[in-house]
């Protein structure tokens, strides 16, 4: 068999099995195969490096599941400290043995690993549920309070009922569902860090489509958060009807 042989005949295996028939084949054809033996053996040292990271994150869920809870979802929002644009939250609820290789804080992940992740997650999770607050709501009733209103339109999107929420610090009023709020929880529970990238995604693309509107403030480049050249562009060009008023008073002549 050649090597490109021997890699097709393991094409489509688990990493275990395709080993399994990588020593095998070792038997009947030696140094041939040593190669890609390597190769598949680096391959589930990192898989498993990423499994044992992944597990670590389910802590909370394992707990929630142990005390009798069925239904999980995680919650987390984008887009509360931009100087334009809503705020938007997701809720999400993931199988109870869901595996998302990769799944993190969408803060540490770049631009294409959310957008892949965002496809993951919406076939994988049992629900998906996005809440968005525009940026006139956040001037009238701030970005606290708009918050929590995006978090529980999230939730109240779900198609599933949880029954209990596990939500990236905050508290939520007037909702009859146990809450687990946890400090930086999109970095600590997966079912917060699905919702984060989730809620993520969802505002870049908004904000990319208000760059075709306004190209002048670079929408796209920054998402509305208070860079240099955004600030700059303020100053030249005033505001646009989703910069947020509250945000950028001290910016405006």
């Amino acid at each position: 068999m050649t090597i490109k042989q021997i890699e097709q005949s393991i094409e489509g295996l688990d990493l275990d099995k395709a080993l399994e028939k990588l020593y095998c084949l070792k038997n009947e054809l030696g140094d041939k195969v040593d190669k890609i033996i390597e190769k598949y053996e680096k391959k589930k040292i990192r898989y498993e490096k990423e499994l044992n990271r992944y597990l670590g994150m389910c802590i909370y869920e394992k707990e929630a599941y142990r005390r009798g809870f069925k239904i999980i979802a995680g919650i987390d929002e984008a887009g509360r400290g931009p100087l334009a644009g809503p705020v938007v939250a997701a809720a999400v609820i993931l199988p109870q043995d869901a595996f998302i290789e990769g799944l993190n804080d969408s803060k540490k992940l770049s631009e294409n690993q959310r957008e892949k992740l965002f496809d993951v997650i919406n076939d994988k999770a049992l629900g998906v549920g996005v809440g968005i607050v525009d940026e006139k709501i956040i001037d009238e009733i701030n970005i606290l309070n708009a918050t929590k209103e995006a978090m529980k339109m999230a939730v109240s999107n779900l198609k599933l009922a949880p029954d209990i929420l596990f939500i990236d610090s905050l508290r939520l009023d007037d909702i009859n569902i146990v809450q687990n709020p946890i400090v930086k929880g999109d970095a600590k529970s997966v079912s917060i860090a699905a919702a984060s990238i989730i809620a993520k995604v969802t505002r870049d693309r908004i904000l990319k489509e208000m760059d075709k509107k306004y190209p002048m403030y670079g929408f796209s480049k920054h998402k509305g958060y208070g860079t240099g050249e955004h600030i700059e562009a303020i100053k030249k060009y005033g505001i646009c009807p989703i910069h947020r008023v509250s945000f950028t008073k001290n910016f405006v002549v």
